[in-house]
């Protein structure tokens, strides 16, 4: 098991021992072998690391480690000098495209199935003492940029005050000849020739050319500015950072930011004709990306040659499309205390794909102990969100919280605090909603016009597919908490209607007898309700038998970001401690409809439902919400 040393005093001539380092660190990315480490010194390393060998298993790695105690910075971005006066605050420079190899992403304009609003921008980036300029898309509109008051979210159609106003007024535009790169800029007051400018040149910073790389780790940098391309699921889905379809990557302890589409993916690979939809229009995105599927069962998508990744511990932000993204390569993996924060707020661009955490079939994963705020989206579950588990995140001054789309379940929510105005959007079913603080509006809707796989239980193995017909959903120990905006809807009233038992709903079919298909798009599914708390005008299911219900209640609701931490403060009602919580057992939850799955953990084994988000124990009564130490009166958590 080797150590090799990289440091800026280096040379690839090197043997890579400390005394003598080598200079980058993909030189000894072509180098390490299982249970080799990579250890990177200070500074600043401009390239593109491209994996050449992959670790046997968890026990033999390759480790990719920044020295414990130095600043280790790896950019897709070059310096870019020689600033020439055009006018009054706009300056240009020429770039000669060698400095681009074979990708120009001045050249490349944002493209792909799902980017509704593609707006001309391109993957190329221009940054200023760090911070990202805006993209111009004529010379006239850079050279008399203002300040932009408001932003619209395309999937929403919500307008919403620019949190970045004073910083939109700076714009950069492009022209792009055979031999050179023209970049103009609006620097208004400031001088390119005494600040850090930058521009982004590659398209990764840390990310295998080859599928197969696996058991990778990869910690303690801070990795920065490249020039990522739109990436929606029905194309090979490339980040900043990312295995590139391959098993048992750790990523951890580390900062990503300003990539401009996904920070990290663990996504698919190329899989026939990428982004097929939006190059033909013959037929609809959704039936190539459920080809898609089929495609990667053939080519071996499975537990034993994908996923099983780690991504913990890291500050991901200021990123266009995604910290994180992934199709199918996201199976059984842990997304586990990462700090996310601003990503698709530029607004530069719009489309379907935008959410801090996004993924189709991230079968068995668990996105836990993450704080996840002021993104245009938290976290985003789109097709067979199956055995997941959401727990114990925060969600706060986000536009939405969380969506989930064309899900069959089980799918585990427990022990979350939602606390944007737009908490959670459920286009899915069987899910399980379990000692959840939810301080916005919840919505639920039914899909009849297109049908998603589900699969055997901990596995990757196609059951079958179907529509979304809602409900199959369970609410257990829940506080809602309504906005006080009119328009908004909270609680589990949106249920009202539906049976409460199997029983009942078989009823309900064979009433309606003789049929098939055509008598479950008329019967609401079985929806299971009780012990939640509903206030400030949160409405509960009608059938609900136990429940605490407060109109008048004025909540207080509040939440700061601080520095290091966040504050919450709210009001409970004084009936809050006679008020029974239900404890949740495994067998409680019961089976689900379509799926025919129980609840239960990845290693089947049951579900244990004994310990708050702070992980402190609840005690044998259970509790409402996510706080063991809930009380009625003021509450105030720090977290």
């Amino acid at each position: 098991m080797a150590i090799y040393h990289v440091a800026k005093n280096g040379t690839d001539d090197n043997v890579g021992t400390e005394n003598q380092p080598f200079l980058t660190i993909n030189h000894a990315a072509q180098i390490a072998l299982p249970g080799d480490t990579v250890m990177v010194h200070q500074g600043v390393y401009r390239e593109w690391v491209d994996p050449k060998n992959a670790g046997l298993n968890d026990r033999q790695r390759i480790t990719y480690q920044a020295v414990a105690g130095d600043h280790v910075v790896l950019k897709g971005s070059e310096v870019v000098k020689d600033w020439q006066p055009v006018t009054k605050g706009i300056w240009k420079t020429v770039v000669d495209n060698k400095l681009f190899g074979d990708y120009n992403p001045f050249a490349v304009k944002l493209d792909g199935d799902w980017l509704e609003q593609g707006n001309d921008c391109h993957a190329g980036d221009l940054y200023v003492n760090h911070h990202s300029f805006y993209e111009a898309h004529s010379y006239e509109k850079m050279a008399t940029a203002d300040e932009r008051k408001t932003v619209t979210d395309y999937v929403t159609g919500i307008r919403s005050a620019d949190r970045h106003a004073a910083r939109t007024k700076y714009r950069w535009f492009a022209e792009v000849s055979d031999q050179t790169t023209t970049i103009y800029a609006n620097f208004h007051e400031l001088d390119p020739k005494q600040a850090l400018v930058e521009i982004s040149v590659r398209k990764c910073c840390f990310y295998p050319r080859h599928t197969g790389i696996n058991y990778v780790t990869l910690s303690g940098f801070e990795i920065c500015q490249a020039a990522t391309p739109w990436a929606p699921p029905t194309t090979e889905q490339i980040g900043m950072v990312g295995p590139h379809w391959a098993k048992g990557w750790q990523i951890k302890d580390n900062e990503l930011h300003d990539a401009k589409c996904c920070a990290i993916s663990i996504g698919c690979p190329k899989l026939g004709d990428d982004n097929a939809y939006n190059q033909r229009h013959d037929k609809p995105g959704y039936q190539y990306q459920l080809e898609r599927i089929f495609n990667a069962s053939r080519h071996g998508w499975a537990a034993d040659t994908v996923g099983a990744h780690e991504i913990v511990h890291n500050t991901i932000y200021n990123c266009g499309q995604c910290a994180i993204v992934g199709n199918m390569g996201c199976i059984f993996s842990r997304i586990v205390d990462n700090r996310i924060f601003e990503i698709g707020t530029k607004y530069e661009f719009g489309g379907w794909e935008i959410a801090a955490i996004k993924f189709h079939a991230p079968i068995d994963t668990e996105i836990s102990q993450n704080k996840i705020d002021h993104c245009i989206l938290g976290t985003w579950l789109d097709w067979e969100a199956q055995g997941t588990k959401i727990d114990r995140n925060l969600y706060h001054h986000n536009l939405r919280d969380l969506l989930i789309e064309m899900c069959h379940g089980p799918l585990l929510v427990v022990n979350n605090v939602f606390a944007s105005k737009r908490a959670i959007d459920e286009y899915a079913q069987g899910t399980a909603f379990i000692n959840n603080l939810i301080a916005g509006q919840n919505t639920i809707q039914s899909v009849l016009n297109r049908a998603t796989p589900y699969h055997l239980p901990h596995s990757t193995a196609i059951k079958g597919y179907a529509m979304v017909y809602g409900g199959d959903d369970r609410y257990y120990n829940n506080i809602f908490i309504k906005p006080k905006d009119e328009s908004l809807v909270s609680g589990t009233s949106l249920y009202n209607g539906s049976p409460t038992t199997m029983r009942d709903y078989i009823s309900q079919i064979e009433k309606r007898m003789p049929g098939d298909v055509e008598l479950f798009e008329t019967v609401r599914q079985p929806t299971y309700i009780d012990h939640n708390v509903y206030l400030q005008g949160a409405k509960r299911f009608s059938k609900e038998k136990s429940f605490v219900e407060n109109a008048e209640l004025n909540t207080h609701f509040e939440i700061k970001q601080n520095e290091d931490s966040v504050s919450m403060t709210f009001e409970m009602p004084s009936n809050l401690a006679s008020a029974k919580a239900q404890p949740i057992s495994a067998d409680q939850l019961g089976k689900l409809r379509i799926v025919d799955a129980k609840f239960e953990s990845a290693d089947s084994k049951p579900l244990q439902f004994n310990n708050d988000y702070f992980g402190n124990p609840f005690n044998d009564t259970g509790a409402m919400g996510p706080f063991a130490g809930l009380k009625p009166g003021t509450n105030h958590f720090q977290i």
